[in-house]
């Protein structure tokens, strides 16, 4: 008897193909998701403070992160469904709603300094820049207390256009953090022309960081990095006291992890209203 070929199926239509039928299908339910909690306005920011190193009860800025909710109420992390949607143009909306959220509380909250994340192919999202740009117009000071964050790999889908987007931005005052710097995306080159204000160390080498001596010597290269460039430096996932105290040792200017706080929809800004207006 001869032997029949299958045919190959296209990445996900293979029943026979377990893994790519799983990966399709949790992609796909990511995206529904998503769209349902967009379409019933069901979008919230939490938000995790940034500690100085040398002075860790003192608030150095804050990071506005996008939390999804569903028909039970239940609170969904970025992490669930970012990947999925972060090409698409519902990662375009998130953006956009993150952003449009962000710039409200900057506005109702004189005295708060706040990061928003963001990808580096809104640039081009035509409702994101006009939020940006009025967001920027309504309030003069809003400019100088935002600072927006892009992932290495984001940045590096399109340097050039990043590099004239900083450029015209930051002539406004606002800050650009370079976030998870450290998983092998940058070239060299480009952060030499980037001009980040601040550089946010990717997790991977902090975790358990006193204990490991591999990633204290990477740890120093990166920190080394960014004082030749004058970025300030964020230690990300930062959980013990332990790694804490190394961190601020090595010369980390601030630190960011549940060791600290963990992201709450109930900022401590909203607490204190709440306060004042039941006394």
């Amino acid at each position: 008897m001869k032997n029949i070929k299958r045919p190959v199926a296209a990445h996900g239509d293979d029943v026979n193909n377990p893994l790519g039928y799983a990966v399709t299908a949790r992609d796909k339910s990511a995206m529904q998701m998503v769209e349902v909690a967009l379409r019933q306005k069901q979008v919230l920011l939490a938000y995790q403070p940034i500690m100085h190193a040398h002075a860790p009860y003192k608030v150095a800025f804050y990071e506005a992160l996008v939390r999804l909710t569903d028909e039970t109420g239940r609170i969904i992390p970025a992490k669930e469904f970012i990947h999925e949607i972060e090409t698409t143009e519902l990662g375009r909306i998130m953006d956009c709603i993150a952003l449009e959220k962000g710039l409200r509380t900057l506005a109702r909250q004189p005295d708060l300094r706040l990061s928003i994340n963001m990808s580096a192919r809104s640039i081009g999202y035509p409702r994101w820049i006009r939020t940006l740009k009025q967001g920027l117009q309504r309030n003069v000071t809003v400019g100088e207390r935002l600072i927006l964050e892009i992932t290495e790999s984001s940045a590096m889908t399109v340097p050039e256009l990043v590099i004239a987007f900083m450029n015209e931005i930051q002539s406004k005052g606002v800050s650009f953090a370079l976030d998870d710097f450290g998983a092998g995306y940058t070239s060299f080159r480009y952060l030499r022309d980037f001009y980040f204000d601040i550089l946010k160390i990717d997790g991977q080498f902090i975790r358990g960081i006193a204990q490991n001596p591999d990633n204290q010597v990477l740890t120093s290269a990166l920190k080394a990095i960014a004082d030749q460039f004058d970025m300030l430096t964020v230690a990300e996932f930062v959980e013990n006291r332990e790694d804490a105290v190394f961190l601020a040792d090595l010369g980390i200017d601030c630190l960011q992890g549940y060791f600290f706080s963990a992201p709450t929809i109930s900022p401590v800004w909203d607490r204190n209203q709440k306060d004042e207006r039941s006394a």
